[in-house]
């Protein structure tokens, strides 16, 4: 299990209100940063719900093999694109899911407990989000994970915990992602479900972006989570 010793990772925060009840934790994908789904928010909001604070962490700079150990943010290296139990570095992986902890940790101390907690995370960043909820002794409020897969998925069923199995889970990806093709995040949610949880599971007819109708499945996911 990973424990929340690492150092807190520089972040771009929003809150919708005063003393925010809820965070959500939103990861982003290779070669981006912080800001890149900062824009999210206002066209997710709805107006029913409780105050909530983003939390969008910037990834560490690190050399990724397959952009020619170029550096640049990424949660973990990555050395091919073979079959999914090699894609990911396990290091780096193990290494963003101790800085995510460590941050879940932090809005504990700032009083949202990790049972209002959404954790969410595109392509890189939905992989780090899946390693890290699959671990969890304390279930958070839900996971959330967009145009990605299961990271060393082998590995992660032997380190599943009972009560992360619990956890609600959005799953959504795009029918022509070129990134991350469709076929990993199918099989991904099928070894999901195999481990007893239950994906709420979406296609859209795009490439590895976010479209206007994942947002609004997305906002009707977290309203449930909200009321729950």
């Amino acid at each position: 299990m990973t424990t929340a010793t690492a150092p807190l990772l520089d972040t771009v925060e929003h809150e919708t209100g005063p003393a925010p009840a809820w965070t959500v934790l939103w990861l982003h994908g290779l070669g981006a940063d912080g800001n890149d789904f900062a824009p999210i928010v206002p066209e997710l909001l709805r107006p029913d719900w409780p105050a909530l604070r983003f939390v969008f962490p910037h990834a560490p700079v690190r050399a990724v093999t397959i952009n020619n150990g170029v550096r640049m943010r990424a949660w973990y290296d990555i050395r091919d694109f073979s079959d999914l139990n090699h894609r990911a570095d396990e290091t780096g992986v193990d290494e963003s899911v101790a800085q995510i902890e460590a941050l879940i940790a932090r809005e504990a101390e700032r009083g949202v407990p990790a049972s209002r907690v959404l954790l969410a995370g595109f392509s890189q960043g939905g992989a780090v989000a899946l390693a890290a909820g699959l671990r969890r002794v304390q279930p958070l409020a839900g996971l959330i994970a967009l145009s990605t897969y299961l990271p060393m998925p082998d590995r992660l069923a032997r380190e599943a915990q009972d009560a992360a199995r619990s956890q609600p889970l959005f799953m959504a990806h795009g029918s022509y992602d070129p990134v991350v093709p469709f076929a990993a995040g199918e099989v991904s949610a099928a070894r999901l479900r195999a481990l007893g949880l239950s994906p709420d599971w979406h296609a859209y007819p795009m490439a590895h972006q976010v479209c206007l109708e994942e947002i609004r499945d997305l906002g009707d996911w977290m309203s449930r989570r909200f009321a729950a």
